[in-house]
């Protein structure tokens, strides 16, 4: 049979399969939904966003707009222009001329890559219609006088959430690519998969944690988090691991690395390959690294303030024990840059500082313009969390992880929903998005204080506003050195924010701005040489004037900053030291207990 004439329907045995899948599909679907509102009843489901918060935004803005009709009819004229210049291109296409696209997709957006987008009549027309309506949704929400500050940024952002989930490319029957998929096997791709996401269901108990990559082709220990070396102490909220040395002399000052507690410490021991912390170890650090506890119940009453106590201190005074050092460098990444660098400012007022230099990668001093995770804090917003955690004890990992993929929709939903549920392709074996996926829960204790404390009120810069152990807090005492990292695509800590937190600092400052995000600007391996970063001066220059002074460097920040910790660390080397001492033995290898808790 020609090709051409070839039936494209399912035979009868592919008809059989998939109606035996169709009853599958049903009956897994109301187990499913009588499981989650069993839990719900139970008070067993974590809360979602706060919708009353986004309602009363969108009512405060929608009658500002009401009393400013002519912000309305600004952005409608707009819209209605570009609608009849594509109805015009449309036209002349249809009649076999060329015709200029009106509008094009941003530069990265992948969701319109498929060449039918462009080269399809039909589906060019329906993807510039919808990027004209995004711009319209857009314009929109920017356009009425008088609305504060926070609730602009709500209404933009859930705006943009909102067209991003309209987007024809979300759709099947929208989708050139879902629709060539579905001819080329008979609909089979949408019945798989709608079973993988009835099994994204199950796995989320009634909730959709979403697939983002091969959940067998990782495991911690295995290969990931697989650099030599041994937990050599433990307490209550970290076990303090000491990597083995890959040298015969090592830097006579150790080094700590603090990583966030929001996720685990592995982004920073992925595969050998893009392991920052083997590659410190093969420039010859003695690297000790906190490894945080996944906490449960049992530990709802820590605070921001044991962390710092139980976390970073502790290990610093272990760490003098075990090397003999007077004082070690730090690094601290996200949460964990901010956590020592309120540590800093604690030791800075008790006038002992066993630091001798401090790094903060991608992380907040300074809440003025937090990004878009200021969206989700405010008074009300943070008392219903309030009775939320309370009452559950933590805050759930699941929940933050979802506020990080609401921020990057179209990556960290809509391209998987695509992928996974309408193409039924199978998701591709990532370390990133592995080791995002695995969450860890919060203290109620520690979340509440640190959205309220810091992103709420903007304490940290306040010389004095905060108290933590008799100590009144002023960054601007700090007297260490220190290097500030970023990541110029950074959405969770964004680079202007952190510049400016840096001049609440008035201790010897180099600032670097790597490329890429929050995680890829970080963890940027000298092996890939991608990204690239810049330096500047600091001196009396806004975030603005310091980037079109900057210098752009190729490649990876490692090195400059591995040549920056030899300029703290003075040339006395020492002979390598193996992990633990005869006060602090070996308790296990690493990567330890407490990172693979889930």
């Amino acid at each position: 049979m020609a090709e051409k004439d070839k039936n494209p329907f399912p035979g009868a045995a592919e008809q059989a399969e998939m109606a035996q899948q169709t009853a599958e599909v049903a009956r897994r679907t109301q187990a499913i939904f009588t499981g989650f509102m069993e839990r719900q009843a139970d008070g067993d489901v974590p809360p979602g966003f706060d919708m009353t918060a986004v309602t009363r935004a969108f009512w405060e803005w929608n009658a500002k707009l009401m009393q400013d009709p002519q912000a309305l009819v600004k952005a409608s004229t707009a819209y209605w222009e570009q609608m009849f210049r594509l109805f015009a291109a449309t036209g002349q296409r249809m009649s076999g001329r060329e015709a200029e696209a009106v509008v094009a997709p941003a530069r990265g957006d992948q969701r319109f890559r498929h060449a039918a987008w462009s080269e399809e009549l039909v589906f060019d027309h329906l993807k510039q219609a919808y990027l004209i309506y995004a711009d319209y949704a857009q314009a929109l929400a920017e356009e009425p006088e008088g609305l504060d500050k926070h609730t602009r940024q709500m209404v933009k952002f859930y705006t943009r959430r909102a067209v991003e989930a309209i987007s024809p490319s979300n759709f099947a029957h929208s989708n050139p690519e879902v629709i060539e998929r579905a001819k080329e096997t008979g609909g089979k791709n949408l019945v798989d998969g709608f079973a993988s996401l009835l099994q994204d269901l199950e796995r989320g108990q009634g909730r959709l944690k979403i697939t983002m990559t091969d959940p067998d082709a990782f495991e911690v220990g295995k290969n990931l988090a697989t650099t030599d070396g041994a937990v050599i102490f433990e307490n209550d909220m970290m076990q303090l691991i000491q990597y083995a040395p890959s040298t015969k002399t090592v830097h006579a000052r150790p080094l700590l690395i603090v990583p966030p507690w929001i996720n685990k410490y592995y982004a920073l021991d992925l595969t050998p390959d893009k392991s920052m912390v083997k590659w410190l170890v093969d420039q010859g650090h003695t690297v000790f690294l906190v490894s945080w506890v996944n906490p449960g119940r049992d530990l709802a009453g820590k605070g921001f303030d044991d962390y710092m106590f139980e976390g970073p201190l502790e290990a610093i005074d272990v760490m003098r024990q075990i090397t003999g050092a007077r004082d070690v460098n730090v690094a601290g990444y996200c949460i964990g840059g901010t956590l020592v660098a309120t540590m800093l400012a604690y030791l800075a007022a008790k006038g002992d500082t066993p630091v001798n230099s401090a790094t903060l990668m991608a992380c907040m001093t300074d809440f003025e313009e937090p990004g878009d995770l200021g969206v989700f804090v405010d008074d009300a917003q943070l008392e219903t969390l309030r009775r939320a955690v309370e009452t559950r004890g933590y805050h759930s990992g699941e929940e933050m992880a979802s506020v990080f993929s609401l921020m990057r929709a179209n990556d960290l939903i809509w391209s998987h929903v695509v992928n996974n549920y309408l193409l039924a392709k199978q998701s591709l074996p990532f370390d990133m998005v592995y080791w995002f996926q695995d969450s860890t829960r919060l203290p109620p204790k520690m979340i509440l204080w640190y959205l309220d404390t810091l992103y709420n009120r903007d304490l940290l810069k306040k010389p004095g506003a905060i108290e933590i152990g008799d100590q009144k807090l002023d960054l601007s005492k700090v007297d260490v050195p220190l290097y500030f990292m970023s990541a110029e695509e950074d959405h969770i800590c964004p680079w202007a924010s952190t510049y400016k937190g840096a001049q609440n600092f008035t201790a010897d400052r180099v600032f670097v701005l790597g490329g890429s995000g929050h995680n890829a600007g970080v963890v940027n391996p000298p092996t890939k040489t991608k990204y690239g970063y810049r330096t500047g001066a600091m001196e009396g220059h806004d975030a603005g004037t310091w980037i079109t002074q900057s210098t752009q460097h190729e490649g990876s920040w490692w090195p400059h900053w591995n040549a920056w910790l030899a300029g703290q660390n003075g040339e006395k080397m020492v002979t390598a030291r193996k992990p633990g001492s005869k006060k602090f033995p070996v308790i296990e290898a690493a990567p330890g207990r407490y990172v693979t808790v889930r």
